[in-house]
């Protein structure tokens, strides 16, 4: 390519004026018909042609191919049916056409599959338009022919401005389903993230048919943790509410699923979860010291140092017994609530504690009896009774005998010893790994305490043991609730620094959480811990248990996954979870449930072939919108050419990638036209030339 370049001899500000003002003064000349005219035109005419330099410039240039993207949307919902195979097909198709074009690069780029992308997460929603951002992000705008997006059409990323998409090209569409697709689907439409423990809570939920109502209603099951299943009767089309009770603190997975309608595409959105994390208002607990003594107040300051504890101390401080002829009025200013706390408002109380209690007429049998009613309806006991247990005056004589595991002989060891974890306290999760223990087995790293009770465990689990290997804490579960005996009064001189002191604070945490049922620790539980895409499986149980667990994905594929034990009651195993939605995993004996994903997962809300969501895309861009389907039954399948950018870039049956004819300068050869001195010559005799005929 040859073009025609001017470089002045000197800058065009300065030129300009001088080449307008010459040719001013010689259409002057020429209009008064003066002499030399016509020479002062050739001299002037011929120092501009010099001054001005004309040049020819011819360019070498190359043409360089064009640049067509196929996107291959390998999301969840592509794997339904026909369309994994049919996208296979067409892309194979299109690769050996556009392949073989030597004024194409062909790039393919898969989208929507596990670990799309650095840093991604199970697939959410399909994100067609930022895998086609990567790969045309080093093509300039002139060299791209288009894109071609195999899908079948829920595409998540859809620009707002469909305008916006002309950067790519013509953009087309092959839908890899089919027509007559029709679903039902579970939709979660109002959750709550948070919530109090054993306060009901309000989950607003909808069973939809698409695209038209296949029944009047449909049955819908609802687990809360894995737990037994209830049916619901519930109408299709019509937002539903449902009220739960949430029973411990921490994440509680709520599962629903429904019936499977005459017509399904997938099962995968007939199921939905939420997870409500759950928190307690204010732990409320009731301490009952059998009289004033060094370990009361460690026990008080522990209770209190914790803000979200309300603490109801009630202490003994003068028995019936003593009598020193102090009058009545002078020995209380208000009269203890004891019927308000044991008997009207006892419920209300999340922990009950006995420290060096002894029967002394205070609080009433009947009194005992609505304590036992309370741990057998799920309430948690602690007694602490040191030296008393085994004395007439203890409370194994009582009702409260039925729910305690241990059975003290009467006599008392009052003798140093340390603490000893057991083996299967090394185990349960409120003894295993406290601080100053040795899991070998070997003596602890903490002080010693002067005397125990002489108590064998008739049920229970013995997590600690004292002087002679005597049982120190027992746990028991009795009915619904929970109880733990500990066999000493001394744990308050681990408080005082007493031979180095001990973890009593961590210890006295987690018997406390243990009894109110904090699901971290469990001691036989089955868990699953979402984080991102990774799903974290973990098994404590007291018993060495190496059985697998069974793992249900989204899709309904059953999975065996292997634990690792690690020789403290934990066993564990890490699953990359690579769809959203419900896991169910089971050992046989105990279930839990993973939610990959938000509660309403954008993949899973449709999952029919749509060319909705991509005819904006189309109409702006000149792109089409075909069928796999019906270009299967049409002789010749699915045509592709190369219009120019001025034509049509879609038609009946057809896609076209533009040719747009771009090429790169490789050399450019500057030749002047004129020679500059014979110019000069040229116009200085010019001039002369005039001015002897003007002076003549």
């Amino acid at each position: 390519m040859t073009t025609l370049a001017l470089s002045p001899v000197i800058p065009w500000p300065v030129l300009a004026p001088v080449l307008v003002l010459a040719a001013a003064l010689v259409l002057y000349a020429l209009i008064r018909r003066a002499r030399g005219a016509w020479w002062r035109l050739l001299g002037f005419t011929a120092l501009a042609l010099a001054l001005l330099n004309p040049s020819a410039v011819s360019e070498r240039r190359e043409p360089v191919r064009d640049v067509a993207a196929v996107v291959l949307d390998q999301s969840p919902s592509q794997s339904l049916g026909a369309r994994t195979a049919r996208a296979g097909r067409a892309l194979d198709d299109l690769q050996a056409r556009l392949g073989a074009l030597p004024d194409l690069e062909l790039r393919v780029v898969r989208a929507g599959g596990a670990g799309d992308g650095p840093g991604t997460t199970a697939v959410t929603e399909t994100r067609l338009f930022d895998a086609l951002d990567r790969a045309m992000a080093d093509v300039p705008l002139r060299q791209r022919a288009g894109a071609i997006l195999i899908t079948d059409g829920q595409v998540h990323d859809v620009p707002a401005d469909p305008e916006t998409a002309k950067v790519y090209g013509p953009v087309h569409t092959l839908l890899t389903g089919e027509h007559d697709e029709a679903d039902r689907r579970l939709e979660i439409v109002e959750a709550p993230s948070f919530g109090l423990v054993g306060r009901p809570v309000t989950v607003k939920y909808r069973v939809d048919d698409l695209p038209t109502p296949q029944a009047a209603t449909a049955m819908v099951t609802l687990s809360q943790d894995g737990g037994p299943p209830h049916r619901l009767a519930v109408p299709v089309g019509r937002d539903m509410t449902l009220e739960l009770t949430l029973a411990h603190a921490g994440p509680n997975v709520v599962e629903l699923a429904v019936e499977p309608a005459p017509r399904e595409l997938s099962l995968a959105n007939n199921r939905a979860g939420v997870v409500i994390n759950a928190v307690r208002d204010r732990l409320r607990v009731l301490l009952v010291s059998g009289e004033p003594y060094a370990g009361e107040r460690t026990w008080r300051n522990i209770l209190k140092a914790d803000p979200a504890v309300d603490l109801v101390h009630f202490t003994i401080l003068r028995p019936p017994e003593k009598q020193d002829a102090t009058p009545i009025r002078e020995l209380s200013l208000i009269a203890f609530p004891i019927r308000e706390l044991f008997e009207v408002k006892l419920a209300e109380f999340d922990l009950v504690i006995f420290d060096r209690y002894r029967q002394r007429g205070v609080l009433p049998p009947a009194y005992l009896d609505n304590i036992a009613r309370y741990v057998e309806q799920g309430g948690a006991l602690l007694e602490a009774g040191g030296g008393g247990l085994g004395e007439p005056l203890g409370l194994r004589g009582t009702a409260l005998g039925g729910v305690l595991p241990g059975e003290p002989s009467g006599a008392v060891i009052d003798r140093p010893f340390k603490p000893m974890v057991t083996a299967l306290g090394r185990r349960h999760p409120v003894t295993a790994g406290l601080p100053g223990d040795d899991p070998a087995g070997g003596p602890p790293a903490w002080g010693r305490w002067l005397h125990q009770s002489d108590l064998a465990a008739a049920r229970g689990t013995v997590v600690m043991t004292g002087a002679d290997g005597q049982p120190l804490l027992i746990l028991d579960r009795v009915g619904d609730g929970r109880v733990a005996q500990l066999a000493s009064d001394q744990i308050w001189l681990w408080s005082r620094g007493f031979e180095g002191g001990g973890p009593q604070a961590e210890l006295l945490r987690r018997l406390a959480h243990w009894l109110m049922k904090e699901p971290e620790l469990e001691e036989n539980d089955l868990r699953a811990l979402v984080e991102g895409n990774r799903i974290a499986i973990e098994r404590r149980s007291l018993q060495p248990d190496t059985r697998s667990v069974q793992m249900v994905t989204p899709s309904d594929e059953a999975r065996t996954v292997a634990l690792t034990e690690d020789g403290a009651g934990l066993a564990r195993a890490a699953v990359v979870a690579t769809e959203p939605g419900l896991y169910r995993i089971s050992d046989g004996e105990r279930h839990t449930v993973a939610l990959v994903g938000a509660v309403n997962i954008p993949e899973l809300a449709d999952m029919r072939t749509t060319p909705e969501r991509l005819a904006g895309v189309a109409r702006a861009t000149g792109g089409g919108i075909l069928w796999l389907a019906d270009l299967e039954h049409r002789p010749g399948g699915l045509v592709v050419r190369r219009p120019r950018p001025d034509r049509d870039q879609s038609g009946p049956g057809w896609i076209g990638l533009r040719a747009n004819g771009a090429s790169l300068v490789s050399g450019v050869t500057d030749t002047p036209l004129l020679p500059l001195l014979p110019l000069l010559v040229v116009a200085l005799g010019a001039l002369l030339a005039g001015w002897r005929r003007e002076g003549t």
